[in-house]
């Protein structure tokens, strides 16, 4: 259906690809172009059809189209099918009328008689055809200088990504995997898992946490994706190694398709330096208590005789693993020979680790020694090492192991027997590498008969016995301790004393010494603290004993003694005199130094009192 239009070639002229044509051109052209009306949906030109003419829109619209897919939309002064006219393949596209239309329509074959004959139609669309090839260059440059761009933005892309230490996966709203690098095929231990269900690499819990971090973000939940996983997530690799890793989730695309990215970091190895730093936490906080603890830091002095062989059994059960038990009195410095024997040991880069059994409650020392589980009893807020896990492949020193509760005692046993535990609220078996040294000043045989000690547990303990002699037996030993403590409690206080005078050292040698190195070291360090001109004075600070303390105590108690009581007091004096210097009289060290009589004199009242040596 055709119709005649008004001022045609002013129309013409302002369609792009008549631009150039003159006005005498244009009419030209116009005597022979027909005016075509079309309704809404009217197919003007089908796909796959060869076309016949062009044509120009000069009312309503048009849509370029393939089926369904809508390409662009053209309305007055566009044109379309220009390239109908000089061939006629088939069209690329179908044109469909989407409201009434009209359409100017040049033929193919008056355009080219027009080409042919009218130079200055020629001229005019050979001007816009070259204008539009140069725009086509400039457009191919951009387009060339823009695909460099994209392909080297790509190749950074790529490098960004493949050069991550992190695990990079993408995957589509069905969980299939679209992309994955190196570090992620490392992780997933596996580089064949495009279009695999990225949840299948997951435990179940981390598996239902992704899914749901996903569904909640499809129902726009922005808190649940695009942020941090809110929980650490197992990945279990193709070869079945567990892994724990934090990440984020993030979501791409549009209504209709939804893409995701997992960026997953493995912190097993942080997790491992982090639970190693607590347990080395753990290990100083304990031996920082442990020091504080010590008798003394002075190490062990030992001219006499019987610590000169204990330090030779030290030397002998070092190198091995045998249990020690150490048995002595209090504060004769059980816990320095433990020391000694873990650093003369193989173990001595790993932790001595030291527990007080009688210093701790009854109901708390297993927690301590074996470590508890979250829960396990009111007030286990967090799980715990015990003292054997920290001291695994070391020592571990159990101080005043007499105390240790009867029900506790099989799990001691199992440790020594089998060298595992359970943790307090746990049923999981710990194995630990322990060398065990036990330190008591009870009788644990008398203990174990009166059932307060289990026998098998005393026999399992006391594989290698060694012996601490008190203080009171170790002679020239106690000079020797209590000189080094003057010159240590000296330099701590910044202070200069008199180093001790036969006199100070008879003194120490009379008196018994019931609390052993730790009442020394008491001592010692109340002298320096009062000692005034370079002076120490010992008069005020080491107990009375013997005759002095009965005249006291008879002063006190206002009792008079007869003669034949006082000789005996006498008598009793210098026997404990000559026992202490092993029945040595004169000299330096001899029985008439500590009770300040003349040697001669002593002899004398030896013979007096019918004092003799016991054979």
């Amino acid at each position: 259906m055709s119709e005649p239009v008004e001022n045609l070639s002013e129309i013409l002229a302002a369609v792009t690809f008549f631009s150039e044509v003159s006005d005498d051109s244009l009419n030209n052209l116009c005597s022979n172009v027909e005016v075509v009306l079309y309704e809404k949906r009217d197919e003007i030109v089908r796909k796959g059809e060869p076309g016949e003419a062009m044509y120009a829109v000069l009312k309503g619209k048009v849509s370029v189209h393939e089926k369904e897919h809508h390409f662009e939309e053209l309305g007055v002064g566009d044109c379309f099918g220009e390239y109908a006219l000089i061939d006629n393949k088939e069209r690329s596209a179908s044109v469909t009328a989407i409201e009434p239309t009209q359409l100017a329509k040049i033929d193919r074959e008056h355009f080219l008689e027009l080409m042919k004959n009218d130079a200055g139609f020629a001229q005019g669309i050979l001007s816009v055809m070259i204008r539009r090839h140069r725009e086509l260059d400039e457009i191919q440059e951009r387009l060339a200088s823009s695909k460099k761009q994209l392909e080297f933005t790509n190749y950074k892309m790529s490098g960004l990504i493949n050069g991550a230490m992190d695990a990079i996966i993408m995957f589509d709203d069905n969980f299939r995997i679209i992309l994955t690098n190196p570090s992620a095929d490392a992780l997933l231990e596996n580089k064949d898992v495009l279009q695999r269900n990225v949840l299948f690499f997951f435990d179940d819990a981390s598996a239902n946490l992704v899914e749901s971090l996903v569904k909640s973000g499809l129902e726009g939940d922005k808190n649940a994706i695009n942020n941090y996983l809110p929980e650490i997530v197992k990945v279990i690799g193709s070869e079945e190694t567990i892994t724990l890793n934090e990440g984020t989730i993030s979501r791409y695309g549009d209504d209709e398709v939804s893409y995701y990215t997992l960026i997953l970091r493995n912190i097993q190895e942080r997790l491992v330096a982090e639970d190693t730093i607590n347990q080395l936490t753990n290990q100083t906080a304990y031996l920082e208590e442990e020091i504080k603890e010590l008798t003394s830091s002075y190490g062990i002095i030992a001219k006499n005789k019987a610590m000169s062989a204990v330090l030779s059994l030290v030397e002998q059960v070092a190198q091995t693993d045998a249990t020690v038990l150490i048995q002595g009195e209090t504060g004769t410095g059980k816990e320095l020979v433990a020391r000694a024997i873990h650093k003369a040991s193989l173990r001595n880069s790993k932790p001595l680790i030291r527990i007080n059994c009688g210093a701790i409650p009854a109901n708390l020392i297993e927690s301590e020694l074996f470590g508890h589980e979250k829960g396990a009893f009111t007030g286990a807020t967090s799980s715990r090492k015990g003292r054997f896990l920290l001291a695994d492949k070391g020592t571990i020193f159990l101080d005043e192991i007499g105390e240790l509760p009867m029900e506790l005692q099989p799990k001691l046993l199992r440790i020594i027997q089998e060298g595992e535990f359970d943790p307090v609220g746990s049923s999981d078996t710990i194995k630990v590498d322990v060398r065990i040294i036990a330190a008591t000043h009870r009788d644990l045989i008398r203990f174990s008969r009166e059932g307060k000690f289990r026998e098998d547990l005393y026999y399992r303990l006391n594989v290698f016995p060694i012996v601490v002699p008190p203080l009171r037996e170790r002679g020239e030993d106690i000079h020797l301790i209590a000189q080094e403590m003057i010159n240590q409690f000296a330099a701590k206080l910044n202070k200069k004393v008199a180093p001790l005078s036969e006199e100070d050292k008879m003194a120490f040698s009379a008196y018994p010494w019931p609390g052993n190195v730790r009442e020394l070291q008491n001592i010692v360090e109340r002298a320096v603290i009062v000692s005034q001109n370079n002076k120490l004075s010992w008069e005020a600070l080491i107990p009375k004993s013997g005759v002095e303390d009965v005249i006291v105590n008879s002063e006190e108690s206002s009792k008079i003694y007869t003669s034949t009581e006082m000789i005996a007091l006498e008598k009793e004096n210098i026997l404990r005199a000559l026992r202490k210097t092993a029945w040595k009289i004169s000299g330096q060290g001899g029985a008439a130094a500590l009770l300040k009589l003349p040697p001669t004199t002593l002899t004398s009242k030896i013979k007096a009192l019918n004092i003799k040596r016991p054979i």
